[in-house]
């Protein structure tokens, strides 16, 4: 079986569709399986760089898609929902078997917000899918009753939890580090982190935070001078794979207090590093994060993040305890290994091949 996988560029993109598609590329299990390529279809830049690369790639796709058997389309909000539309409805015109795999953290926000001429084609869109994927159970049940659809399945999101073990410390040497991964901004409540992290150095003002993606670097350096915190807050920008695992082995939890979420996976690449979770109750965030492996706090709320901050540096034994769920938990349900079997999975039912 052929399959195409349309996405952003997994080398020339950052975030976590790009991350879900890298593995897709280097799995041998999948690979072995199917004659998987993938198709980049978007790529960071300027408005310009994504709006001609967008372009180009829509062009290439018409030359190539009729040599294939199966399409895994990988979406999220705004834009993205609009552009793979297009890729859908040549791929159904063409009678062939197409997923939809929906990683948006603001999807259905988006959707509410539409009007009802482009809400009528993101149903299309949506319906048109031989499987619609969701990233957890909250959200599956949430994508049935907005589209009324029937073809929604469950992937969770998976990390190759063997790399990140070497990440693994000891969390009473490095109690007082934490550490943010991904795009920086509002959403991701990066400022937020930023204002808690200042209450908190009141009280332990040995505690420090690494910051590392894009997004609003500049702006959070900024911040982070205004308050003179240029000693307590790194901001490193994005790093490759290495750099993520050393900042990872300097820290024991990782922070993530965003307002809308998927199923992170930073969350998940901090738990497979046997690190202990701070984040936020959105999305399929409550599923995975629970008082045996992390601390839930409300959006916006940093005064509790501050104390969430203060309680993990000051009881060594609770984020001992966390640490060792986190690793036991990553390798059982969030695997990148178990991610690619159920993928298989959905791949074979919807070629009828099983």
């Amino acid at each position: 079986m052929k399959v195409l996988v349309i996405g952003p560029s997994d080398t020339r993109s950052c975030g976590g569709m790009a991350e879900v598609i890298r593995g897709i590329r280097e799995s041998a299990s999948l690979n072995q399986e199917f004659q998987i390529d993938i198709f980049p279809s978007y790529i960071d830049g300027s408005l310009a760089v994504r709006l001609l690369y967008s372009a180009y790639g829509y062009l290439r796709f018409l030359l190539r898609y009729k040599n294939y058997d199966l399409f895994h389309i990988h979406t999220a909000e705004k834009g993205s929902t609009f552009r793979k539309n297009l890729y859908l409805r040549k791929i159904k015109q063409a009678g062939k078997k197409a997923i939809v795999h929906i990683h948006g953290a603001e999807y259905l926000v988006f959707y509410d917000r539409l009007g009802t001429r482009r809400k009528k084609i993101v149903d299309r869109f949506i319906r048109q899918a031989d499987l619609v994927l969701a990233l957890s159970d909250s959200w599956k049940r949430e994508l049935e009753a907005r589209f009324h659809i029937d073809t929604c399945r469950v992937l969770n999101n998976g990390v190759d939890t063997a790399q990140f073990l070497s990440a693994a410390a000891d969390v009473s040497k490095y109690r007082n580090s934490f550490l943010m991964l991904g795009r920086l901004g509002e959403r991701k409540g990066a400022y937020d982190l930023v204002d808690a992290l200042e209450l908190a150095l009141r009280r332990n003002p040995d505690l420090t935070v690494c910051m590392a993606g894009d997004g609003d670097m500049e702006q959070i350096r900024s911040l982070a001078a205004q308050k003179g915190l240029q000693r307590q807050i790194r901001v490193p920008g994005w790093i490759g794979r290495e750099e993520k695992l050393d900042c990872l082995k300097q820290a024991a939890v990782l922070v993530l207090p965003s307002y809308h979420e998927g199923l992170p996976v930073s969350i998940l690449e901090g738990m497979a590093a046997g690190k202990a979770i701070i984040s936020t109750a959105v999305g399929a965030i409550p599923e995975v994060v629970t008082e045996e492996n992390g601390i839930l706090v409300e959006p916006g709320d940093t005064a509790a993040l501050a104390e969430a901050m203060l309680r993990c540096s000051s009881d060594v034994k609770m984020l001992e305890a966390m640490s060792r769920n986190n690793l036991e938990k990553a390798e059982h349900t969030f695997s990148i290994r178990r991610m690619h079997e159920r993928l298989a999975e959905y791949y074979r039912q919807v070629m009828n091949l099983e």
